[in-house]
């Protein structure tokens, strides 16, 4: 309970503050614990609690202050009373404080601090136990001492105040002491005297000493004490004591006296005679300083001055003086002295200057923006004197011609204490003057006057107005590639006309994300670097900025571009676009044509990037242009040689040194449709035996045949384009199966000629045409009929059909072949003649025309040069000779080929070639006779064998026995038109290949009339079977059908004749 009232109370008085003018009164208990809260100067003094700036600037280190509130707080070091300075050597009754100071700074308005001048009353606690001299305190009492006689005991003290001081004491003594010793405690200037009282009669030979114990016992709560042994000593009867002539001393002494002036003279006066008479003097209980300080006589009581006196330091004494008689039993009495020391003018005035508000001071610097507006506080001036009255009144002046000037910061202040701002009268301009010395005179009234000066030094610190520049705004660098991490780029600089920290400059880079870690700037050099390899073909150019900022407050800053050009390092091997390059072309194409272009690309830069192509390894089949990429042939394409050519680009670059590169290439030769068709199966010689009984798709014979062109230029399609008049046959288009379509009857019984059209899906297409023999037949009696018939047919134009029996319908004609067989008779004659004269004639130009048997010594049918008289010539009647008549389409069968003779192989018989390159547009086997080649061929002229002769000529037939042509045209040209004929010499592409001459026996019109020449000589046989043969002949010109049926007997006449 009695803790928690302590509480309550130091609450009470800490919370209590008189406020009077000028200054600030708080409340506070000693010894309280850190941050504990004394008083608020804002709610107090009615400040606000924001935008100012509170500081201590007195009180430490036993106060602090929030800057912002101005509350005011305990600290770590503790206040304690006794300790203190000012309340060490109060007097009795004064109180204790402890001063502060508080500046109060508008940081809004940024005015001038003004100052809060307090005091805080530091009330005493109960924290000290009273304490006696000594633990053992003597008293002599004479053995004759009348009961009631008192005898002072030593006091005990007490360092707190009186409230907590000595409040009483108590006596406690043994059964033999209690009847003749007692206590008694007298109140003498607010103090407690213990007084020892006799209460019986003493015998010193029965008892000459006591012990007694005596308590002090302070007024706290909780009450503090201590104990001591009081010793009683008996001593032999002294009758009278020392008086005193006065109860109190009063004198006064001037400090600075000397050591030795007496200040004044106590006496005391004693009845008894001799020793007990004899008195002496001495400081009864005197504590620090007054036996430091003074000194007695012990004989006079002269009291002088033993120390130094100072009244600043201790401005009055108090003690008691003891009387003592030298008798056995002495006796004493004391008196109460009190000596004030009075000031001298010893002190001069004492000036302190120190910071004040946002000024901050370091060994007598203070530093002040030149941008502080006039009446700006530098420095709290305190003038003080530890004298008294005159002595103590200071003036105070600032010395010299400085822009500065002093104005009292306090209306509180004493005469010996005073307070100043020191503030600027006029601007401060840095650029002029940088810093001033301002001195302070002081000076006292005092007589003599005395005076102190203090200085100050006030340095302008300079305002940061201005910021960094760059020179020059542009920093451009050319900077290679490929660098190390950390190299140095270039140095960027900047500067400040401001100084000091203003002009200290911080170098940053201001970096977006392109360039984010790839530089770095030395923030106090500004050495630009690069962190990593910088890589040209990523970025060539850089452009960012950089700044430089003061570390002046507020922070100005300057801006500056820098541009760096990354130079190309040979880094990059060229490239091509592609890993492997494919062109297709197609064949057929003349030298020094495109056949595809590549891309090369190097990403360096000048001389790195310029690349040379070549060809590896080079053939000399292909070549590359530089600059282009195009890639021309040297030579002409031919698929069916070869379909793809291989080779490898080398790209070298021109830097140093030099790098390259290689990529693969093919050339896909494309197919052109300039191949025609080869029938491979079956021959045009052989021919397939079908039973007439055959049943409907009965498989009859296969077509085969092949393209070296490729893809649809190969697709292949069958098809039957004559032959075929009953529709007895079919063909598959894609597989070239012939089958039978239909029952046979006994008219298609014989031989029958399919005429098989072989197509290419190329575009245009081209086409062959291939002859397919079939006998209808049960067996093959006669395998040599069967084989002239063959040969009849290979000289039989295609647009007439073989198919079947060609007695079939003969009866109908029989009344023809009767005036056939009359017409023949009476030409009989006639042709004896004709016969006679052509044999005639046949001798005579044996030599230049064809004889059987001998080789031909030159082209027989090379043109032959007209006479140069024969030019213009006219035929008879004066007519111009006619040019042979075109044939109508529907007529032509030639053959679409030329054909070329030679006069070589068995019996040197002249036989007829048929290349394999033929013009477009040629439908059937007509066409081998008419050729638009532009290859050279001869022309069939007057001279060349006629069909009236006899001689048989052998046709070679082309590759597989077939036909070649193109187009999709159907019509033919008459077989008849041999003057027309021309003939193609080019030479076949299958010369890989061998292939089968076959022989065809050759006519004009006739199938078997050549004669030979032995007829001539038996002319009766050879009138005979001339009429005979002239007579079939008719019949076969007027009947060709019955030419056809008796095939084998004309055969075998015209054998016999031969």
């Amino acid at each position: 309970m009695g803790l928690t009232l302590q509480v309550v109370l130091f609450w009470l008085l800490a919370l209590h503050s008189d406020t009077v003018t000028g200054s600030t009164l708080y409340r506070v208990q000693e010894e309280q614990p850190p941050n504990t809260l004394i008083g608020s100067l804002a709610a107090d003094r009615g400040l606000p609690d924001s935008g100012h700036l509170y500081k201590l600037e007195v009180g430490a280190p036993y106060l602090r202050v929030d800057g912002k509130t101005g509350d005011i707080f305990t600290t770590e070091i503790p206040i304690d009373r006794e300790t203190l300075k000012d309340c060490r050597s109060l007097s009795k009754g004064k109180l204790c404080y402890l001063e502060f100071e508080v500046s109060v700074t508008d940081l809004i308005q940024n005015q001038s601090p003004r100052l809060i001048e307090g005091r805080i009353e530091v009330q005493d606690i109960n924290d000290n136990t009273p304490q006696f001299p000594s633990s053992v305190l003597t008293i002599s009492v004479p053995e004759n001492t009348i009961m009631g006689a008192l005898f002072s005991i030593p006091l005990a003290t007490d360092r707190d105040s009186e409230r907590n001081g000595v409040a009483e004491y108590v006596l406690t003594a043994g059964p033999d002491a209690a009847t003749l010793f007692g206590l008694q405690v007298a109140e003498d200037r607010g103090g407690k005297l213990p007084q020892l009282i006799v209460l019986g009669n003493l015998d010193r030979e029965f008892k000459d000493s006591y012990d007694l114990t005596i308590k002090a016992v302070d007024g706290g709560n909780p009450q503090r004490y201590s104990s001591a042994l009081l010793r009683v000593v008996v001593t032999d009867a002294n009758d009278n004591a020392p008086k005193f002539e006065k109860s109190t001393y009063e004198s006064e002494v001037s400090e600075n006296s000397p050591t030795g002036h007496s200040i004044l003279q106590v006496k005391a006066n004693d009845s008894d005679m001799g020793p007990n008479g004899e008195i002496e003097y001495t400081l009864h209980q005197a504590v620090d300083p007054v036996p430091r300080l003074l000194r007695i006589d012990h004989s006079t009581g002269v009291i002088s001055v033993k120390g130094s006196l100072d009244r600043e330091e201790i401005s009055s004494l108090s003690f008691y003086v003891m009387a003592k008689d030298k008798g056995p039993q002495p006796k004493s009495s004391k008196t109460f002295v009190t000596i004030e020391v009075t000031d001298q003018n010893d002190n001069a005035p004492a000036v302190e200057i120190r910071g004040i508000g946002l000024v901050t001071h370091s060994k007598g610097v203070a530093n002040i923006s030149e941008d502080m507006p006039v009446a700006t506080a530098v420095a709290l001036v305190q003038v003080s004197d530890k004298d008294e009255g005159e002595n103590a009144v200071v003036t105070c002046v600032v010395a010299g011609d400085v822009p500065f000037q002093l104005r009292p910061a306090s209306d509180s202040s004493s005469d010996n204490k005073r307070k100043y701002f020191l503030q600027t009268t006029t601007p401060l301009d840095f650029e002029r003057i940088r810093e001033y010395r301002v001195e302070i005179v002081a000076v006292d009234s005092g007589n003599p006057a005395l005076s102190s000066t203090n200085s100050l030094k006030v340095q302008v610190t300079d305002v940061n107005d201005n910021s960094p520049i760059f020179s020059p705004a542009v920093f451009e660098v050319d900077f290679a590639e490929e660098n190390q991490p950390g190299e140095k780029v270039l140095d960027v600089t900047a500067s400040d006309a401001d100084s000091g920290t203003n002009a200290e400059l911080f170098y940053n880079i201001l970096a977006d994300s392109s360039i984010k870690g790839l530089f770095e700037i030395d923030p106090n050099t500004g050495e630009v670097r690069a962190r990593s390899p910088l890589d040209r073909e990523h970025k060539e150019r850089y452009e960012f900025r950089v700044t430089a900022a003061d570390k002046g407050s507020p922070v100005h800053k300057g801006t500056a571009s820098v541009v760096i050009n990354v130079l190309d390092r040979n880094d990059n091997d060229p490239k091509f676009m592609l890993s492997g390059y494919s062109f297709s072309v197609l064949e057929n194409m003349p030298p020094l044509s495109p056949v595809g272009m590549v891309t090369v690309l190097d990403v360096d830069k000048g001389e790195n990037a310029r690349v040379h192509l070549s060809v590896e390894p080079d053939g000399g089949k292909f070549v590359v242009q530089n600059g282009t990429g195009t890639i021309l042939s040297s030579i002409s394409f031919d698929r069916e040689k070869d379909s793809s050519y291989t080779f490898r680009l080398k790209a070298v670059d021109e830097g140093e040194p030099p790098r390259s590169s290689y990529v693969g290439v093919t050339i896909n030769v494309l197919d052109e449709n300039d191949n025609d068709p080869v029938v491979t199966k079956p021959s045009n010689f052989s021919y397939k035996r079908l039973s007439p009984v055959s049943s409907p798709d009965s498989h009859v014979e296969i077509v085969e045949a092949e393209d070296l062109d490729s893809g649809p230029n190969a697709e292949l399609v069958f098809s039957i384009a004559g032959g075929n008049p009953h529709q007895l046959f079919r063909i598959s288009p894609t597989s070239g199966e012939i089958t039978l379509a239909k029952e046979m009857t006994r008219k298609h019984g014989g031989l029958h000629r399919l005429v098989v059209r072989v197509t290419d899906r190329g575009k245009p297409p081209r086409h062959t045409t291939a002859l397919v023999h079939i006998y209808v037949n049960e067996t093959i009696s006669n395998v040599s009929l069967v084989e002239a018939l063959i040969g009849h047919s290979l000289y039989t134009p295609l647009d007439r059909d073989i198919a079947g029996d060609p007695d079939n319908g003969f009866a109908a004609q029989r009344s023809n072949i009767l005036f056939g067989s009359l017409a023949g008779v009476a030409g009989v004659v006639l042709l004896i003649l004709v016969v006679v004269f052509i044999r005639h004639r046949i001798q005579k130009e044996t030599k230049s025309g064809y004889q059987a048997g001998k080789k031909e010594t030159k082209d027989l049918y090379a043109s032959k040069q007209a006479p140069k008289n024969a030019k213009g010539k006219r035929g008879r009647k004066g007519k111009p000779q006619k040019s042979p008549k075109p044939l109508g389409e529907e007529e032509e069968v030639s053959l679409q080929k030329s054909l070329k003779f030679n006069l070589d192989g068995i019996n040197d018989s002249p036989r007829i070639h048929l290349p394999l390159t033929y013009s477009p547009g040629s439908p059937d086997i007509g066409r081998h006779y008419r050729s638009n080649s532009p290859l050279p061929s001869i022309q069939l002229q007057a001279q060349s064998p006629s069909a009236s002769q006899k001689h048989q000529a052998v046709q070679d037939l082309p590759a597989a026995n077939t036909f070649v042509g193109t187009g999709t045209d159907d019509n033919s040209t008459g077989s008849d038109q041999y003057s027309d004929y021309s003939y193609k010499t080019s030479q076949p592409k299958y010369n890989n290949k061998q292939l089968d001459q076959r022989l065809v026996a050759y006519a004009s019109t006739h199938c078997c009339h050549l004669l030979s020449s032995k007829s001539a000589l038996i002319f009766p046989f050879f009138f005979f079977f001339f009429s005979l043969l002239m007579y079939m002949t008719l019949i076969s010109v007027k009947f060709p059908d019955f030419r056809s049926a008796h095939q084998d007997k004309c055969q075998t006449i015209n054998m016999f004749v031969f």
